[in-house]
């Protein structure tokens, strides 16, 4: 029997949109997303051109495409680390495009920051060789102040990991003692 991986918890309420046309619950929309970068006097690339899709609740999303066609830039504009040209970057209905005209808030940059992380295709160059897996998986905890005691800290890294399936006694151990599906999850 698969063992089932509770719903995520945010760590504040969105609102529900609904695609009309398939009645699922978008989580992402990425609406008409150009993408253009300025290189040398007055020379424009133009890495990402009218892109739109959407990522669903509850469904696996990939973006697939030939080396050099913008894959990357998407989702690093999703990130908000790319600006946008055109288009928006919806997130529950919310406006996260990084774009002329529109500025968000301290706080709505840290619950985007939160709430919607890239999963690097090689594990072995995400994660630090040097940093035991309690380390890396606490990383973000401290980053956003998640925890109140050293117990509860200790508590939400071992239930995280066994919700990708590895064990308490992973914690003190580093990378390179993980296969590479293991250290997947563990950047998962």
């Amino acid at each position: 029997m698969a063992n089932k991986i509770k719903d995520y918890t945010y760590s504040r309420d969105y609102e529900k949109v609904i695609d009309p046309k398939n009645g699922k619950e978008v989580l992402v929309d990425v609406q008409d997303a150009s993408i253009h970068f300025k290189i040398g006097r007055g020379k424009t690339v133009k890495a990402v051109r009218h892109c739109s899709f959407k990522i669903y609740k509850g469904e696996t999303f990939g973006l697939v495409g030939e080396s050099g066609s913008g894959k990357t830039t998407i989702s690093r504009a999703i990130l908000r680390i790319n600006h946008l040209t055109s288009g928006k970057i919806m997130f529950h209905g919310m406006d996260i495009s990084n774009r002329k005209g529109n500025k968000l808030t301290k706080d709505q940059i840290m619950e985007v920051k939160k709430n919607v992380q890239m999963i690097f295709q090689d594990p072995a160059a995400c994660l630090n060789d040097r940093a035991n897996i309690d380390y890396i998986v606490s990383e973000g905890l401290y980053n956003f102040h998640m925890f109140d005691s050293e117990q509860e800290r200790i508590k939400k890294v071992t239930d995280m990991l066994g919700r990708v399936g590895l064990l308490p006694e992973h914690l003190t151990r580093y990378p390179h003692e993980f296969s590479g599906g293991q250290r997947q999850r563990i950047g998962i």
